[in-house]
């Protein structure tokens, strides 16, 4: 059944709710479809002069999508007329679809309610005090199997923690995946996606047990826990995408810089930006994130053992590798794309999803100073980012009733590049 916005306000009437501020009032997304390298070009300029790009794509032929303000809608228009750019409305009115997803957002919180003790549904998105809770919870309740272990602090004192999954047996030496998730505020979907992963690998231990034989999994829920908290705050806040601490310019305070632009590996070269509003903001120095601290350490630790570094974020369907820096390959590039096409394909073989493969820059867009690019250059043999796809009315916002999709087909394709791995390490 589907509801209206002013009907779930009166499902929900008697209990204590916050509807969000419609701060995003009259913003539209546009899906534009660049067909040459020159609209390419002016299409990817557009990221450097305040459009907000929520999926974005080099390759001619498949559209981007872009939110514009009221203020902004003029100029663009002109642009995509000027330039005879294929475009089409793909929103028109944010704020309402924010609110209304906050809205489903807080019912199901009130429907599904978690004590902090056994499995997570995915039903609905955590916050994360219930995502450090549940891992903790598995701790307990897997002692021989799961560690979980406090690896650092978000900026705003928020706690970081990973959680080490083995067989039980023992064995010392053995290789190593590490995952991650929750880089970017907005991509509620990453963290759904990894506790799925979690999930699968403890307590649906015995149906997975050989990808734990050789190989142990040390996975780090959510990054960005500062973000990822605000996005939940209301409708401004939930197109949150760098972290939450404050910085200087020109006479105002604009919070965060971009974790996933924050990596000493050609940092702040192309593809990030030194402006401290930017949604691509370096950061004034190489990590000077604390959460990027934390991946930074968390990668220099395992290295020796570590055969792949994995993070999620979305949207957009690709499986992308080193490097993001520049067009360029790794030297053992193909065994990059042995995993990430295997994974490709085992998604499209059980759900029909396509998934583009690739070297970042090749397949998606130049980005500079990112986790991807440093964890190769740490130790990891193969790196990878996979970039979940987009659905709901604003591409980050999968409903609740899709979630189970999403994650279960995330699966699929992260356990199939985990096969590839065993076989081929």
């Amino acid at each position: 059944m589907k509801f209206s916005l002013g009907l779930l306000l009166l499902l929900v009437c008697g209990a204590t709710l916050v509807v969000a501020d419609q701060d995003y009032d009259g913003y539209r997304i546009y899906e534009v479809t660049p067909s040459n390298a020159e609209q390419a070009s002016i299409l990817h300029q557009l990221s450097f002069e305040g459009f907000d790009f929520i999926g974005q794509s080099r390759l001619l032929g498949q559209p981007s999508r872009v939110i514009v303000s009221p203020g902004q809608l003029e100029k663009f228009l002109k642009l995509l007329k000027d330039h005879e750019m294929t475009h089409s409305l793909f929103n028109s009115n944010l704020g309402a679809s924010i609110s209304e997803e906050f809205v489903q957002m807080q019912m199901q919180r009130l429907l599904n309610p978690i004590t902090g003790k056994g499995r997570l549904s995915t039903e609905r998105y955590y916050s994360h005090e219930e995502i450090i809770n549940y891992i903790d919870d598995l701790a307990q309740r897997y002692p021989k199997r799961v560690y979980v272990k406090t690896v650092g602090w978000s900026y705003e004192k928020r706690v970081l923690k990973t959680i080490t999954i083995t067989n039980g047996g023992g064995k010392a030496g053995k290789k190593l995946i590490f995952m991650d998730g929750g880089f970017h505020a907005r991509e509620w979907i990453s963290p759904a996606a990894v506790l799925y992963v979690i999930d699968q690998l403890v307590e649906n231990f015995q149906e997975n047990a050989y990808l734990l034989e050789d190989y142990d999994w040390v996975i780090l829920p959510l990054v960005n826990a500062d973000g990822y908290e605000h996005t939940q705050t209301g409708t401004l806040a939930r197109m949150w995408r760098k972290t939450r601490q404050p910085y200087k310019y020109l006479g105002q305070t604009c919070y965060g810089a971009d974790p996933n632009r924050n990596f000493e590996f050609h940092w702040n070269e192309e593809g990030a930006s030194s402006n401290p509003c930017s949604d691509t903001y370096a950061g004034p120095n190489a990590f000077s994130e604390p959460e990027a601290v934390v991946v930074r350490d968390l990668m220099h630790s395992l290295s020796d053992r570590g055969i792949m570094y994995l993070t999620i974020h979305s949207y957009g369907n690709y499986l992308l590798y080193p490097w993001g820096w520049t067009s360029d390959l790794p030297d053992n590039w193909e065994d990059l794309d042995a995993v990430a096409s295997t994974g490709a394909e085992a998604i499209k073989n059980a759900t029909g999803t396509v998934y583009t493969y690739g070297s970042s820059t090749n397949v998606l867009y130049i980005a500079a100073g990112a986790s991807d690019d440093y964890g190769y250059y740490a130790g990891f043999n193969v790196s990878i980012t996979m970039e979940l796809p987009g659905a709901g009315s604003i591409g980050f916002n999968p409903p609740v009733t899709r979630i189970d999709e999403f994650v279960t087909e995330t699966w699929i394709g992260i356990r199939a590049m985990a096969e590839k791995l065993i076989e081929m390490y």
